[in-house]
């Protein structure tokens, strides 16, 4: 495999980081602040869901930020999933509290 061909390949793999993983990041840390906020500052659900959804805006650009930053695609999509894993937990835990959200 040549220079040209990795270097491609690189590029390709952190723009998919990029999308999917900064998506995935974004779409956990709304739902995680749509139900920690309610509880936390009592604000109304739909408050807080408004809230999460646009915090969720600059999750998503640090995460893009983050992956173009990381010195290997491999420590990109480290970052992400160092990200993503307590906030999966986290929202399943939550979810589990407050009886699924809904």
């Amino acid at each position: 495999m040549t220079a040209s061909v990795r270097y491609r390949l690189s590029v390709a793999s952190r723009a998919i980081a990029a999308i999917a993983g900064g998506y995935g990041v974004a779409a956990l840390s709304a739902a995680v602040l749509a139900l920690c906020l309610p509880a936390a500052f009592g604000m109304a659900r739909s408050e807080a869901a408004m809230t999460g959804t646009l915090a969720s805006f600059l999750v998503f650009a640090l995460a893009v930020l983050w992956v173009f930053a990381a010195r290997s695609a491999w420590r990109a999509w480290s970052g992400l999933v160092i990200a993503a894993v307590p906030l999966g937990l986290l929202l399943l835990l939550l979810v589990r509290i407050t009886g699924g959200g809904a």
